[in-house]
């Protein structure tokens, strides 16, 4: 019979693969207008590399397949999200893209698994190492929630942090918290911990704030901000 914790593990990569398909919708209105327009690449970018690394650290840790079908599934998404990036990116735009997906998306992986296999001979010491730089990252990358919060607290409007993206945060984050704790990796543990944090965070703020009056952005902008916060799914991705 299966482990407790395969079976946590199968939930998490489905609430995984709905938060790494939920900016489908932005994606599609940026293919029927064929520009980008003023969204920002960045989230995307990050989450490639989120789920990259964290893609082979589930295929180089002994137990942990689980992490590296899901971040494998969310890699090759996000690469279809890149490059719709890279298609339809304003012309004074397209060439930083280029520079940053080459950066982060090809030279930082490569350098990392490089890295990490040189300097350890011994696959348990790999394994940590790389778990080490993925839950570094993660944790850098939570400023995007922090940024979602700020302005929810700025505007007093949830119009730009979704519900549906804070509950999925929260849920993602508990879920895998509770496989982490299953299987006794802190690396996966700290990052969802601290993303189901955030998610309790959010939640308690759209509770606060989804009645209150409106205030700062104006109607034009308010659109692309919604809209991406969809995009900051490495937000807390998927840390699986």
């Amino acid at each position: 019979m299966a482990e407790p914790s395969f079976y946590i593990g199968v939930i998490g990569n489905v609430i995984s693969v709905l938060v790494f398909l939920s900016p489908v919708e932005t994606f599609w209105k940026i293919v029927k207008r064929k520009s980008t327009e003023e969204y920002n690449s960045l989230p995307y970018i990050c989450t490639l590399l989120g789920s990259s690394l964290w893609t082979y650290y589930g295929i180089v840790t002994p137990g942990e397949y689980l992490v590296s079908t899901v971040n494998g599934f969310g890699s090759l998404v996000e690469i279809i999200y890149v490059s719709l990036f890279l298609i339809y990116a304003p012309r004074h735009l397209k060439l930083n893209t280029i520079v940053v997906v080459a950066l982060l998306n090809v030279f930082f992986p490569i350098a990392a698994i490089a890295a990490t296999r040189s300097a350890f001979k011994d696959e348990k010491m790999r394994s940590q190492s790389m778990g080490f730089i993925c839950a570094g990252l993660n944790i850098v990358m939570y400023g995007s929630p922090l940024s979602a919060m700020k302005t929810v607290v700025t505007t007093k409007s949830v119009k730009y942090m979704p519900f549906w993206l804070s509950f999925f945060l929260f849920l993602n984050g508990a879920i895998w918290a509770v496989y982490a704790s299953l299987q006794h990796d802190v690396f996966l543990l700290v990052p969802n911990g601290v993303g189901f944090v955030f998610g309790t965070i959010q939640l308690i703020l759209y509770g606060i704030y989804r009645n209150a009056k409106p205030a700062g952005l104006s109607n034009g902008s308010s659109e692309i901000a919604a809209d991406e916060e969809e995009g900051l799914t490495s937000r807390a991705p998927l840390l699986s």
